[in-house]
């Protein structure tokens, strides 16, 4: 009876490892189906299960869906929170006095920097301004919710200043945005910047650091 007891544990231990494998393959796909064929590969359950290994049926059995395993695959790779940590991301969020003008520069820094080097992101956002999708608006929507978390904390330091904060920040984003994407897409030059190179990169990086230090030296 022992024996048997044994067995069937082990079966499950067993299931339960392949079923963690199995969605592990599947949100790993995602990234690499976003790479090599851009979003509109996603919109295919078999490419992705190809790329996994695995039966498309597995996606709606673990998932329930393509959607929910591409927003799965967002909320893994947390793409809006790389380069910074959960200590620096929590004090920023209690504490105002500690979002200074080296924490905003570090943050865009970190932010471009990220942008420009992952395939993966460069294609989710290309996805989200290219069609209407309510699953990237709702990746979108959370995006701004901890923007607006940050936001909250330093509207009342620039509040008796005649600096926008938020305009500031939001144009230097969608510039690092539209810079990389434009460099990734066809190589040309803006404004004589070729972000394909380390020259271009820090020139942009210059820009963030000195319109972030302006914006502060309002403050003073």
């Amino acid at each position: 009876m022992e024996k048997k007891n044994q067995e069937k544990r082990k079966r499950y231990s067993g299931s339960i490892r392949d079923k963690a494998r199995t969605q592990k393959n599947l949100i790993e796909a995602v990234g690499k189906v976003l790479e090599s064929q851009g979003y509109t590969g996603l919109k295919s359950a078999k490419n992705i299960a190809d790329v996994a290994g695995v039966d498309k049926r597995l996606i709606w059995t673990y998932f329930n869906g393509v959607e929910n395993l591409v927003e799965e695959y967002i909320k893994k790779n947390e793409f809006w929170k790389e380069g910074l940590s959960n200590e620096l991301l929590n004090r920023l969020l209690t504490k105002a006095e500690d979002l200074d003008n080296e924490k905003m520069i570090f943050l865009l820094k970190s932010h471009f920097e990220k942008f420009r080097d992952d395939t993966a992101l460069q294609k989710i956002i290309t996805w989200e301004i290219s069609e209407e999708n309510e699953m990237l608006r709702k990746v979108a929507d959370r995006r701004e919710q901890l923007g607006e978390q940050l936001f909250s904390l330093i509207d009342e330091k620039f509040a008796k200043s005649n600096v926008d904060i938020r305009g500031v920040v939001a144009l230097l984003l969608g510039g690092t945005y539209y810079l990389n994407l434009h460099a990734k897409a066809n190589g040309s030059l803006f404004c004589g910047v070729d972000l394909n190179t380390e020259e271009g990169k820090n020139s942009i990086l210059n820009a963030i650091e000195f319109i972030v230090n302006s914006s502060f030296d309002k403050l003073k």
